[in-house]
């Protein structure tokens, strides 16, 4: 029993949200949204370029400068964020349902996990708001200097498909709690709830122009976005390759502040002292398959040690038949589509280059459920792979796991930096000193010790390396979105 009878009657709007008004890109052009849960067309996607980025950033602009929303008090900002987020929970059944339509998650995990972290999100940093203090500077006694934070002004947004509603709202929230307007350009390939988001946002009290939402392709909408010269800065989410763009636009442009976090290929070393291998294995298996795989901080490299590989794998793939994909549309399925064709093309390739260059495929490793018209592929696992290979080093995206031996700490720790990445690791042990020394030697953004992607939004989310520049999440946020000012006051007389 599925719940596609209530899918099967909702109304999806592809247009555009610029000043608060549904609108249609200025060119008429549109594409197709493509459900990758059984290929149906779901509706037309106004195809946005840099004449609607402009009109986008106009009234963003303009928001800004008579100060509609941050030339309100924090405590005022603060309770339309609070009711955003309370109106998010209010349509959680139908951002969840548009979720899983638009890019094929299991609906329990959209409903359970993206609505809720998004509301608590947006309801977090809304609460944060008007209790971050500005500073007074330790001068002499003839001088007051003041340290401020100021809205930066229009913020370009550009979010990637796997986690439309919770990278919109990490990059939303702390930007328009601090009082900034915000252009969003979500991927073409899951633009939906952005543009729900956006309706709800306004709802709930935030000003015409300062929450705008342009979907297009990247080319078209993303760039002009990025090339803007009236955008003071840039949160971005997705590929290393673009995110290398965006550094380069901003330059090109108004060298804008820019902040992007990137991808990853994410170490999860199991010790031979691990103490709790099904814990251990358990988690390894649902961390990389879930959401399909497509998680910028997925654990795709499993370093185990020699000694347990074997015990390790048995158990491992005594777990594969649960991840087997369903039908997102049902509330058991754990494991649902890729996002579209181009992407399970993309996974499929990867898995035939990991057979090419030795490594043995031990699980999966095929398309499935095709008669759906969907795009699904089987829990992969690969074996005796080593360092240097494709699928050890490049980001796949995709429900696929490479498992890579070791014979001591230092080989692991070697080999889990010896990437591009530094998103997130993980370490398995009983030894508190080789916890501690491993978390300390790994190059990475976060460390999970005998755990993996336990969160909260108090902690920051980024990465080294190739995995980007900048922290979504915890206080730490406000510093991409605001300027530091100085102000120094000369006191000629003091008493």
């Amino acid at each position: 029993m599925t719940q596609i009878a209530a899918t099967s009657e909702m109304a999806f709007d592809g247009r555009a949200f610029i000043n608060a008004q549904r609108c249609w890109a200025q060119s008429g052009a549109r594409f197709d949204n493509i459900s990758p849960v059984d290929g149906r067309v779901l509706c037309e996607v106004a195809r946005c370029d840099g004449i609607d980025i402009d009109l986008a950033v106009q009234a963003a602009r303009q928001a800004f400068v008579d100060k509609r929303w941050r030339g309100l008090a924090p405590a005022s900002r603060k309770r339309v964020l609070i009711r955003f987020a309370e109106l998010i929970v209010a349509h959680g059944d139908e951002l969840a349902r548009l979720e899983t339509l638009d890019m094929g998650k299991p609906i329990s995990y959209a409903r359970s996990v993206d609505v809720n972290s998004a509301a608590n999100c947006i309801r977090w940093y809304g609460e944060a708001v008007d209790k971050v203090y500005d500073e007074i500077a330790p001068t002499p006694e003839q001088a007051l200097a003041l340290i401020t934070r100021e809205p930066m002004g229009v913020i370009g947004v550009i979010v990637p498909w796997n986690y439309p509603m919770i990278m919109a709202a990490w990059k939303i929230a702390p930007a328009l709690a601090c009082g900034n307007s915000v252009v969003l350009k979500p991927s073409e390939k899951s633009p939906l709830t952005a543009l729900r988001l956006a309706e709800l946002a306004v709802q709930a009290g935030v000003p015409p122009g300062v929450f705008n939402v342009v979907p297009g392709l990247g080319a078209e909408a993303g760039s002009p976005l990025a090339l803007h010269m009236d955008v003071d800065g840039i949160g971005f989410t997705g590929s290393t390759r673009v995110g290398k763009q965006i550094h380069i636009m901003a330059g090109q442009s108004n060298l804008k502040r820019t902040w992007t976090e990137l991808g990853g290929k994410s170490p999860f070393i199991v010790m031979d002292d691990c103490p709790d291998l099904d814990r251990a294995v358990q988690t390894a298996v649902g961390s990389i398959f879930f959401n399909q795989g497509e998680s910028c901080n997925a654990p795709s490299r499993l370093l185990v040690h020699r000694k347990i590989k074997d015990d390790f794998l048995e158990r491992a793939l005594q777990l594969i038949p649960k991840y087997q994909p369903g039908d997102p549309l049902h509330k058991d399925t754990v494991m649902g589509a890729l996002v579209d064709r181009a992407q399970m093309e993309t996974v499929l390739s990867y898995i035939d280059k990991g057979c090419q260059d030795g490594a043995r495929l031990i699980a999966g490793g095929a398309a499935t459920r095709v008669e759906t018209g969907g795009f699904y592929v089987q829990p992969t696992i690969f074996d005796g792979v080593h360092n240097d290979m494709t699928i050890a080093r490049e980001e796949i995206f995709g429900p696929v796991l490479s498992v890579i031996e070791f014979d001591d700490v230092h080989e692991a720790v070697r080999l889990a930096n010896d990437n591009i990445y530094g998103l997130q690791a993980s370490v398995w042990t009983r030894d508190i000193n080789c916890a501690h020394g491993v978390a300390r030697a790994l190059r990475a953004g976060t460390v999970h010790v005998n755990q993996y992607d336990e969160d909260d939004i108090t902690v920051p989310f980024g990465g080294y390396k190739q995995s980007g520049v900048g922290r979504d999440k915890s206080l730490h946020a406000f510093d991409k979105y605001t300027e530091l000012k100085t102000t120094w006051i000369r006191i000629d007389s003091p008493i």
